[in-house]
């Protein structure tokens, strides 16, 4: 990943990146993105709106192939009931839509606590091959403005192959008594790293940090407040944003997405007490929640082979479990680098696929008992949602290489007017949380992840039992 030369200057970029945005007009913005944009980003930009404005006078032209579509569908059984399914799915997933929306209204973030309010911590950062930015994560967190005694604050370089302990010594010089590092006698894994943290892990709160993430000074007091105001709180999720989104495209369509993940799609759960997945780049546990699956935990398998992915919606999984809360604040933010090559990025997304697989089916064992007290029905919501695109995945896909085989102008037209439309809300949702210039890139993006990154739920389906962490060795930049 692309280091940076300190924790201050990358901050005091994002902050005036934000601060100026917001001063200027519309139509300023959009001169400074012209004149910084490289040609590339120009190109897939007005590609897409070329594409999407095209495909919608081309369905408009194709009115009556569209019609005659129907009609065929109608006279034959398989087709009335392909209809009657694809109504069902449609209705369903609108009013899962709104619920949502009516949910993200009623959530609010928890305001820090005071100082003598704030448990103690233990923040944990493992690190494989992540070279100088470790020592920039470590500053950031140990900038913070919680209070040092309260701290502990450990780094743990996971085997690294790279300069990252060298690093991480320079933190120590640097730093002090206020970091401790250790280093793994061998490349065990994220979740290995973990463990051993917790173990070694003195405070009543663990907060773990992805070793390429940096924190704003009020992230480590937001993200602990609620388990201070909520007795019942067992896990708390970071706000996520990405950091190299100056970089290549792919970060700036990730930023997009992220925003909506986090900032839509967790607000809403965390008001039904049910965040189903605590990311890795920020998180908080109760430790006591910690060590009642903490067993469990490291020595997770699926179908005999040891989990060495998918260990913070594993940890949440199982807290979850337990009957405690999990919540989401969208006051504690945390910077991090995502991938800027395709290759990357789809392996990324299929760890992420496989570990919600294999969640998806833990979470079905526990999620229609009666696991905690009060009520229950939006996380079985939740669970349905989520589980209904796993089961849904390949009738979708088959149906969708039959009508690009059979229908090619159809589909393409009714494809690109579904992004136009479909898109348009996480475009409005960023440009309201953030700028209206960026928030275009949601429709590159799902233009990207609609036709360059549609096998990755069936391929994750079909590899679930699969190990490895698959980006861990690519070449750092």
């Amino acid at each position: 990943m692309k280091t940076k030369s300190t924790t201050k200057n990358i901050m005091n970029t994002i902050k005036r990146k934000s601060t100026n945005t917001e001063k200027k007009s519309f139509f300023a913005k959009l001169r400074h993105l012209i004149e910084n944009a490289n040609a590339w980003g120009i190109f897939v930009m007005g590609s897409t709106f070329v594409l999407m404005f095209g495909s919608a006078y081309l369905a408009y032209i194709l009115q009556n192939d569209f019609t005659q579509l129907h009609l065929e569908r109608r006279s034959t059984m398989i087709g009335l009931i392909f209809m009657a399914v694809a109504a069902v799915f449609f209705v369903f997933k609108l009013s899962f839509f709104i619920y949502t929306f009516i949910r993200f209204l009623k959530y609010k973030a928890i305001q820090s606590v005071s100082n003598e309010e704030l448990p103690t911590v233990t923040v944990i950062v493992p690190a494989y091959n992540e070279g100088k930015q470790v020592w920039a994560t470590l500053k950031s967190l140990a900038e913070s403005d919680y209070p040092e005694h309260k701290v502990q604050l450990l780094a743990i370089d996971d085997g690294s192959k790279d300069d990252t302990w060298n690093w991480m010594l320079e933190a120590k010089k640097e730093l002090g008594d206020r970091v401790s590092i250790c280093k793994q006698p061998k490349n065990m894994g994220k979740r290995h790293a973990l463990y051993r943290g917790f173990n070694e892990g003195i405070g009543e709160i663990f907060v773990t940090v992805d070793s390429d993430s940096i924190v704003d000074k009020d992230t480590l007091r937001n993200l602990v407040s609620p388990f201070i105001v909520d007795e019942n709180c067992g896990a708390v999720a970071g706000n996520i944003r990405v950091l190299n989104n100056n970089d290549a495209l792919l970060p700036k369509m990730l930023d997009v997405s992220f925003a909506l993940s986090f900032e839509f799609v967790r607000s809403s759960e965390s008001t039904l007490n049910s965040v189903l997945c605590t990311p890795g780049a920020l998180a908080a546990y109760r430790a006591t929640a910690v060590f009642a699956c903490l067993d469990q935990w490291i020595n997770q398998t699926f179908m005999g082979q040891p989990s060495d992915i998918g260990e913070d919606r594993a940890m949440t999984n199982m807290i979850l479990k337990q009957g405690f809360h999990v919540l989401f604040q969208r006051n504690a933010y945390a910077y991090t680098n995502v991938p800027e090559k395709f290759k990357g990025l789809y392996k990324m997304f299929i760890r992420w696929g496989r570990s919600n697989v294999r969640e998806n089916i833990q979470m079905s064992k526990y999620v229609f008992n009666n696991f905690r007290k009060g009520p229950k029905a939006g996380t079985r919501l939740l669970f349905f949602s989520q589980f209904s695109r796993i089961v849904l995945c390949y009738p979708f896909v088959l149906f969708m290489l039959v009508f690009v085989v059979t229908h090619p102008l159809l589909f393409i037209s009714s494809t690109f007017v579904s992004i136009l439309v479909l898109s348009t809300f996480p475009v409005l949702f960023y440009a309201k949380r953030y700028t209206l210039i960026e928030s275009f890139w949601a429709y590159s993006y799902s233009v990207l992840y609609t036709f360059g990154l549609f096998w990755i739920t069936p391929y994750a389906i079909a590899t679930a039992s699969r190990r490895g962490w698959l980006t861990r060795e690519l070449p750092q930049k």
